[in-house]
């Protein structure tokens, strides 16, 4: 008897895996409402995948408008924020990951600050980005194929990386303002330039660094005096991932113990968001507190920017290929590891009582 049920439970072990095996990663894009953008979504699904190439990005294997599939879901929905003038399709890789693991993923195309129309980064749209998330989340709710995934939409998660990263520290409880933004630059202008300026220009020790200067100054005089504390609190947020995250404007002691679970990704050679004024300060000042309520799940000695990008763009050059290609000697590879901590944070905290 012991032998038939040892070998009973070895039959339905393999296959409830041969089932999961099964499920492949479908997308579609939920129309746009009111002044929103569109929401793109990714879900299981067993219509068959087929490779094709995304906007500016790489080839990705994805079933377009796939049949949705609720027994490979886990009932769990994760939001993605992108960064600035980005998508939803530098993130399909750790989707891609979430999705094979049970997860709904949700990507709101964050407004006027996308490749398809970057005409407001900065300061601009970290205002719109995390309501744009909560109502991501009632789009969501809102789909009838979706609605058969019985969502708990009462746990989701967040990841953001760069202006993303920005959305999801302001999900966590942090506090920002456009003067915060006005007096970061005003200390640290040359430093940390990209930050201050975005892609309109660099300073390359030329004669004009002092007017570029100068009139980066001017501008965010006119335009980021506003000390208004920027704040938003969604209660179905339960857990967040920032990667490469801007974070500079924040006050640091809004972030010192998160109101839900915080975790970082990190990458040493980040030339547009340096560490020491974005994420480093983040960690550094969540580590002074007791609970040390937040955590880093990778520090890439090698990476860029764009590390956690994945594909990153194809053909890029001049600043921005500058800012998000891969330096030397970084190893792609390394970001399926990586994708898998991502999915271990978020199955925790949103799937464990």
């Amino acid at each position: 008897m012991r032998t038939y049920l040892l070998n009973l439970t070895a039959l339905l072990l393999s296959a409830l895996l041969a089932s999961a095996a099964q499920a492949n990663v479908a997308w579609r894009e939920l129309p746009a409402r009111g002044e929103d953008g569109p929401v793109t979504v990714f879900y299981p699904s067993e219509t068959a995948e087929q490779a094709r190439r995304f906007g500016p990005f790489g080839e990705l294997s994805l079933a377009a408008e796939g049949e949705p599939a609720p027994a490979h879901g886990n009932g769990r929905l994760v939001l993605i924020s992108h960064g600035s003038g980005g998508g939803p399709w530098g993130h399909a890789q750790l989707a891609q990951a979430l999705v094979r693991a049970g997860f709904v993923v949700a990507v709101p195309w964050h407004r006027a600050d996308n490749f398809r129309d970057p005409s407001r980064p900065g300061p601009d749209s970290w205002k719109l980005r995390p309501a744009e998330m909560s109502r991501a989340i009632d789009v969501v709710a809102a789909d009838v194929p979706l609605a058969r995934f019985a969502l708990d939409l009462k746990r989701v998660g967040a990841y953001g990386m760069s202006a993303g990263g920005h959305t999801v520290l302001s999900l966590a409880g942090g506090r920002w303002s456009p003067a915060g933004f006005k007096r970061h630059c005003d200390m640290h202008l040359a430093e940390d330039f990209q930050f201050c300026v975005g892609l309109i220009t660099r300073l390359n020790g030329g004669g004009l660094d002092g007017l570029k200067q100068w009139l980066a100054r001017r501008v965010h005089a006119w335009r980021f005096a506003d000390d208004t504390a920027q704040a938003h609190e969604d209660p179905r947020i339960r857990a967040v991932v920032a990667a490469v995250p801007a974070a500079a404007d924040f006050e640091l002691d809004s972030l010192a113990q998160p109101r839900i679970p915080l975790a970082l990704l990190t990458a040493r050679q980040d030339t547009w968001l340096h560490p020491q004024w974005h994420s480093d300060a983040v960690l550094q000042r969540c580590r002074q507190a007791p609970r040390q309520p937040c955590e880093q799940l990778a520090d890439l000695p090698q990476g860029g920017h764009g590390a956690y990008l994945a594909p990153l763009p194809a053909g890029l050059d001049g600043l921005l290929g500058d800012l998000l290609n891969d330096p030397p000697g970084f190893d792609r590879a390394q970001l399926t590891e990586i994708d898998a901590r991502v999915l271990r944070f978020f199955q925790k905290h949103l799937l464990q009582p």
